[in-house]
């Protein structure tokens, strides 16, 4: 009896922390514009450098890890993993890579993955190509592609160009493989995903929830994202994060 009871201690010790990580819910937060809001657009799709600077640190005081999509599989091997990303590519999302630059340390290493639109690239509004160069240079930053022009991706016919050509153009500004594609409108259905999976590995939604891994066919191309706000506060940012 004892040695039974020895032998399922060991597999408790064992098994319980993949379990628990397997089965952890992980937040992946989605951000438009890091500025103050001049009264230019929706201003719930803007976060003002002070609140995001704030909710960095946030993460790093709590034990948060900050991945992106290249280090997918890494959420499995720590406690706190979170995805920061940002749709459209605007030249603000400059204030957000200053305050990771600030951040950084030798404990916290900041990093967020960068949506772009591959025809909006170099608008004035827009990250430019050489923006794109130094983000990716440094380490923190992973771009990715939000299409080429921000089509509903259930009304067209063309993917190749939104898909295809789209990820062509990011690799050959970067440098770096384009692997994850984020819905414009966070809009997909079973004919989109088919078109995703032949050149992305990753297709993002704007489902308002954590991810966590369940099993089902193709789950990776339906990846929740919870958007963070212009009025959200810490406390409910910490909410979030948290999963409470």
């Amino acid at each position: 009896m004892k040695k039974s009871a020895i032998v399922f201690l060991c597999f408790l010790i064992v098994l319980l922390p993949s379990q628990v990580f397997a089965q952890q819910k992980v937040p992946i937060l989605i951000y438009h514009s890091i500025d103050e809001f001049k009264g230019v657009g929706s201003k719930e799709l803007y976060v003002t450098p002070e609140n995001f600077e704030k909710q960095m640190i946030y993460l790093r005081d709590h034990g948060f890890t900050l991945l992106t999509f290249e280090q997918w599989e890494d959420r499995n091997k720590i406690k706190k993993p979170i995805f920061i990303t940002f749709d459209d590519g605007y030249k603000n999302n400059l204030n957000a890579f200053a305050i990771f630059q600030k951040l950084k340390s030798e404990k916290f290493q900041p990093t967020g993955t960068v949506f772009v639109l591959s025809d909006f690239i170099g608008r004035s509004n827009r990250l430019s190509s050489s923006d794109l160069k130094m983000m990716v240079g440094s380490g923190m930053i992973s771009i990715q592609s939000h299409t080429a022009t921000h089509p509903d991706l259930t009304k067209i016919t063309n993917f190749e160009i939104e898909l295809k050509k789209s990820k062509e153009k990011i690799q050959q500004i970067t440098g770096e493989q384009v692997i994850a594609l984020a819905y414009p409108y966070g809009n997909t259905n079973r004919k989109v995903v088919e078109e995703t999976k032949k050149y992305y590995r990753f297709g993002l939604t704007t489902t308002p929830e954590l991810f966590s891994e369940k099993g089902l066919k193709d789950e990776l191309y339906f990846l929740p994202r919870i958007y963070i706000t212009y009025s959200t506060t810490l406390e409910e940012f910490a909410e979030i994060v948290e999963g409470k």
